[in-house]
């Protein structure tokens, strides 16, 4: 039986019995954890593994662990990793000390995740935040200025390949002219087609052969000002699958954010439509997670083959030595700190 083009949540630390059974009848793709499912090692190591047993013990599972404010795994089990901004403001002086810090930023973070048993990681974000702009994204970002940015994030997906973790360049084409939060409100962006090519498009063409993306909750008004990137046949075939030229596993982001509107089907229904390959759904509710897959059909041609690349390259990780990544890790952001002092 063929995978269902959906990634679900669940409810807390164990999976419950109905939850079990739902899972086993719609065989989700994968399945996304967050902080209320995280309380030790061993037990999301055990979450992981039941899990995995309701679709026959094979499908990634995913978190959104980037580093700084958005993180679900925390002290003390777990270390604090610098945000984003840290890797941009030393590249300011030392562009190839700052590659060599993302990569082993991204390392010890995919090595916290598959201590756990999960193997796909939400990150990293590509945006380019604009002066005025809503904080959602803030030190998220690596830097203002593409450059920068496709610098480092190179090296970030470099890290988490040699991770055994797969990564979500987020949020495609681009959150950073956001001046509201999506999980609240939709937001809506007034830049040309043109502006936004020559910007915001830019690290998601550079980076295009990322394994997955997930997608903008973002009305771009002088594309489609209708309808979000998330539910727009016209953003995802004109410009994601288009002048991105991105071919990777195309995921929504979360289906429940407050940037949708409508039954938690039809935003299912209308994001497979436009583009998407799988719609995510994270807070774990059973009423709406049914409503949704009731919209929601089996993994099939060109999304079958994304999904499947995709879930290729979660592979065992490379050799990786955690202690003395940590303390080269430190060195160089101390040296950072210090040529700002």
């Amino acid at each position: 039986m063929a995978s269902s083009a959906a990634i679900y949540g669940c409810q807390g630390t164990e999976l419950l019995p109905g939850e079990r059974d739902f899972f086993r009848d719609v065989r989700p793709y994968g399945f996304i954890l967050f902080a209320r499912n995280c309380a030790s090692p061993e037990q999301i190591r055990a979450l992981c593994d039941a899990l995995r047993d309701t679709v026959g013990g094979q499908a990634p599972i995913f978190i959104d662990q980037e580093g700084g404010r958005v993180a679900r795994l925390k002290p003390p089990h777990w270390p604090e990793r610098p945000p984003a901004r840290q890797f941009g403001a030393l590249h300011t002086h030392d562009p190839e000390g700052a590659r060599e810090a993302a990569y082993l930023g991204a390392r010890l973070i995919a090595n916290d995740l598959r201590g756990v048993g999960v193997d796909a990681n939400c990150a990293p974000v590509l945006d380019l935040p604009v002066a005025g702009a809503h904080d959602i994204i803030g030190d998220r970002a690596y830097a203002l200025d593409a450059a920068t940015v496709i610098d480092l994030a190179r090296a970030v997906l470099e890290g988490y390949r040699d991770g055994g973790v797969l990564p979500v360049v987020k949020h495609i084409p681009g959150h950073g002219r956001a001046f509201s939060d999506s999980h609240l409100a939709l937001p809506e962006v007034d830049a040309s087609a043109e502006e936004l090519s020559a910007t915001d498009f830019v690290p998601f063409r550079s980076l295009n052969h990322a394994p997955a993306a997930m997608t903008a909750h973002v009305v771009y008004r002088e594309i489609d000002a209708a309808r979000p990137a998330t539910t727009s046949p016209k953003v995802i075939r004109d410009v994601i699958r288009g002048e991105i030229g991105f071919d990777g596993l195309l995921m929504s982001d979360d289906l429940s954010m407050n940037a949708l509107s409508g039954p938690l089907g039809a935003r299912a229904k209308a994001s497979l439509f436009a583009g998407c390959d799988v719609v995510l759904h994270c807070n774990g509710r059973m009423d709406e997670m049914k409503e949704i897959a009731a919209e929601v059909k089996p993994l099939a041609g060109t999304s079958a083959r994304r999904a499947d690349a995709a879930s290729a390259q979660i592979k065992p990780p490379a050799s990786f030595d955690a202690v003395a990544a940590t303390a080269r890790l430190d060195a160089l952001l101390n040296s950072s700190q210090m040529a700002r002092s």
